[in-house]
């Protein structure tokens, strides 16, 4: 069975991790050939490319699959996915993102490819953008959705989401949770040592925040509930692990409000070191706006450390309000001051939660179960489908 992925870009984020962490445990599946396409990749928030430069042939890049939308570089795009797929003639093509999904969907059907798969790792059209831009990706999913034999999700908000669009059936759709190695996490430890390194003294309570520094992320509600959360609880710090174009902005926010001292930028950091970051957090904000299912949720509940999300897309499967978190309606600034103060006072409700989280994930969000349900999934569908498996 041959399996090519295709990715619009590998910067360092959730549906990029996913997806490179589900190739290379593809590679250890018997009878497996497994590739991956992406485009360029460049820009603050770093790549991933290091991860497969092992060996050569694992990935290609094609220049011209640019994120923004471009019409004739895309229409040079899909020819060079369709020769491309053509050339190498896999069985199973699974696309990923925006871009990649449409272009490489179209690109497999042109180029014959008897089963093609999609993965939505988070909604391409919704409120979150203006009326034109959620009309035309609506309908160029809508589109894509014809040349599209399977769907994956990381949550079920995203199968409903795109069902209600009108966008394939529920026989199409299949749940795989978006994995990752445990042990890094499951490891973590509150070191001294390594809040010193940031400013971060013991007695301090740090409220850590995964994300790309840019729009839709949340981070605008949690500089401003920040002023009332230090004069409540003034050993308050928080950690913001991430890079993107908005730095600056941000940085000029906790200057204009007197906070310098209060937040700590840590710049783009390789997933490697993001579990020790976790461990010296003693609470984790997610408030994005757009959102699959955030990696970065499961992540802290794996280091026992308890969640506050907005209640955006699939955050409300793995934070379970009053089990492993607490969730808010998105916007709810007060609500996240009054959690975020109430966690901060109370110890003993940050151990009980996240221990409760951790064990959640335990049993759901391990990487080799990611890979294993996506490997039982390619060989259904293509028995289905007569192909080898």
């Amino acid at each position: 069975m041959r399996v090519t992925h295709v990715i619009t870009r590998l910067i360092v984020g959730g549906a990029q991790e996913n997806t490179v962490s589900t190739v290379l445990g593809l590679r250890q599946k018997p009878g497996v050939t497994v590739d991956l396409v992406s485009g360029p990749t460049h820009g603050p928030e770093g790549t991933l490319e290091g991860e497969l430069a092992f060996d050569p042939v694992l990935l290609t890049v094609v220049p011209e699959l640019v994120r923004p939308v471009q019409p004739i570089t895309d229409w040079q795009a899909f020819r060079r996915l369709t020769h491309l797929f053509q050339t190498t003639r896999p069985d199973i093509v699974h696309t990923h993102s925006g871009k990649a999904g449409i272009l490489g969907r179209l690109a497999a059907r042109r180029a014959g490819v008897p089963l093609i798969i999609h993965a939505i790792h988070g909604p391409s059209f919704g409120n979150f953008q203006s009326a034109r831009a959620n009309w035309m990706f609506r309908n160029a999913e809508r589109y894509a959705a014809r040349a599209t034999d399977h769907f994956t999700v990381v949550a079920d908000a995203m199968r409903d989401q795109y069902l209600a669009a009108g966008i394939g059936r529920p026989e199409q759709y299949t749940k795989i949770f978006s994995g990752f190695r445990l042990e890094p996490y499951l490891q973590a430890v509150n070191d001294p040592a390594r809040r010193a390194q940031y400013g971060l003294a013991p007695e301090d309570v740090v409220v850590g925040k995964i994300a790309r520094l840019f729009e839709l992320k949340g981070h605008d509600d949690l500089f401003a509930a920040a002023p009332e959360l230090v004069r409540r609880c003034p050993r308050l710090k928080f950690l913001l692990v991430g890079d993107g174009p908005w730095r600056e902005r941000f940085a000029g926010l906790a200057r204009a409000a007197g906070l310098e001292r209060h937040f700590i930028f840590t710049g783009l950091v390789p997933p490697s070191e993001v579990p020790a970051l976790v461990g010296i957090m003693d609470v984790l904000v997610h408030l994005s706006l757009r959102e699959g299912l955030p990696r970065a949720l499961p992540q802290a509940l794996a280091a026992a450390r308890p969640v506050v999300a907005y209640d955006c897309d699939g955050a409300r499967e793995v934070c379970l309000d009053g089990r492993t978190g607490f969730l808010l309606r998105p916007g709810d600034r007060t609500g996240l001051t009054e959690r975020l103060v109430q966690l901060a006072d109370q110890p003993g409700l940050r151990t009980e939660l996240g221990r409760a989280g951790q064990a959640y994930v335990r049993g759901n969000f391990a990487v080799e179960k990611m890979v294993a349900d996506t490997h039982t999934l390619y060989v259904r569908l293509a028995a289905e489908r007569g192909l080898p498996t």
